[in-house]
């Protein structure tokens, strides 16, 4: 790989150790400081909903801006979250850190840093490397996002045994995910001009439009659709969520519960290397139908369990094949729009994505506040899923798979 590759899998490394290691106890910290459910699912889905403002305006426009400055942007706004989320409990003041800041609920890709990282990593390869390329990255963030997750836990248990409070020991976590946000600016500052946008073969320029894509426009409009449908849908569920399920529904500690994600993550990052050579077998839009169909079942049968040892195999076998479309989603998206469009691409459906999941958690705390409907939200988001996948065959299976 070049310099700035490496490079991109250092940043990919760093931010998603931060999303796991803050999103294991988000909800807890919240809980903690005396928020009820309602406001904290109203909270998380103004998170969300605030990244999908400020990623689009970023991403769209990076190739204009210029992808490092977007970038540092990116970088900055996590540490202007993670300062007022540790400074105060106040509940106004959180939600304008959580809508003008970058904070992940879920452990996944937030903000603009996934469409533009990708986009430049595309230049580096050629198409047939493309999917593999993106599935070494996505392995790298999914061992990230896991250790992240085991430390967070286990850092604010240290913390509490040292004699900090609950509350104490969640702000500490914050606090270095802040710290994480520094050294990734640090990173970003020395990416070369090589990741900048390349002059397209005609000349032409970048779209001026509001939306930055012209010629990829119907497909991005469809394929935005229903990855918005989806992430709804896994709103439902987000790692910060599920972490939340596991603490009320058998009184598990956050060590363990950290745990716990370290091997889903960890299943979910392996299983993306399979998908790169399942994907040269049987093509890019099947593997990501046919390996996401039976995850969304294993979802649906998490809450079902009668114990939390059958919960915790369901969950994990489920993450052993649930991220497999990942990869080959990124890889689809940009091999089917014009390569002078991708970089605006990549940011829509990625923010369309990042919508979906914003709305979620209004619905779904609720229903996690309720003992008698907590597996309610699983079933929603795996059914959901599963409309999802047979929508996304039934558009797309006969749009010509460039891999």
């Amino acid at each position: 790989m070049t310099r700035d590759a490496r490079l991109l899998f250092g940043t990919r490394v760093v931010r998603l150790f931060a999303y796991g290691f803050l999103s294991v106890v988000l909800v807890l910290y919240l809980a903690a400081i005396g928020l009820d459910e309602r406001r904290i699912g109203l909270l998380l889905a103004l998170t969300l909903l605030g990244d999908v403002v400020i990623s689009f305006y970023l991403s769209t426009r990076a190739d204009v801006i210029g992808r490092r400055r977007t970038l540092l942007a990116g970088a900055a706004l996590m540490v202007l979250a993670a300062s007022v989320f540790t400074a105060t409990g106040n509940f106004t003041l959180l939600v304008l850190a959580a809508v003008f800041g970058v904070i992940s609920p879920s452990g996944n890709e937030v903000g603009p840093f996934l469409p533009i990282e990708q986009v430049a990593l595309a230049q580096t390869v050629s198409p047939g490397e493309r999917t593999t390329v993106f599935a070494w990255y996505h392995l790298a963030g999914s061992f990230a996002t896991a250790a992240g997750s085991i430390t967070a836990g286990a850092f604010a248990e240290f913390l509490q045994q040292r004699g900090a409070g609950v509350v104490t020991s969640y702000r500490g976590v914050i606090l270095l995910y802040g710290l994480l946000g520094i050294v990734l600016a640090i990173s970003f500052l020395r990416l070369s001009e090589k990741i900048e946008p390349e002059q397209s073969d005609d000349g032409s320029s970048v779209s001026r439009s509001l939306l930055r894509v012209d010629r990829s426009r119907n497909v991005v409009l469809r394929l935005s659709a229903l990855f918005a449908l989806d992430s709804f849908a896994g709103g439902f569920v987000v790692q910060s969520i599920v972490a939340y399920w596991f603490y009320t529904r058998f009184g598990l500690r956050p060590a363990v519960i950290g745990a716990i994600f370290f091997g889903a993550n960890l299943l979910g990052g392996i299983s993306a290397l399979a998908a790169a050579r399942i994907a040269r077998r049987i093509g890019l839009l099947n593997t990501m139908v046919f390996t996401h169909l039976p995850s969304n079942l294993l979802l649906i049968l998490v809450p079902l369990m009668p114990n939390v040892e059958l919960a915790i195999t369901v969950l994990l076998l489920r993450f052993s094949i649930s991220q497999m479309d990942v990869p080959t989603r990124q890889s689809y998206v940009i091999a089917v729009v014009d390569p002078a469009e991708r970089s605006a691409a990549a940011g829509i459906t990625g923010i369309a994505r990042t919508t979906g999941a914003a709305l979620a958690p209004l619905a779904a705390m609720p229903l996690f506040a309720s003992t008698r409907l907590q597996w309610l939200p699983f079933v929603i988001a795996g059914g959901l899923k599963v409309i999802y996948d047979l929508a996304l065959l039934r558009a797309f299976r006969k749009t010509v798979d460039a891999e």
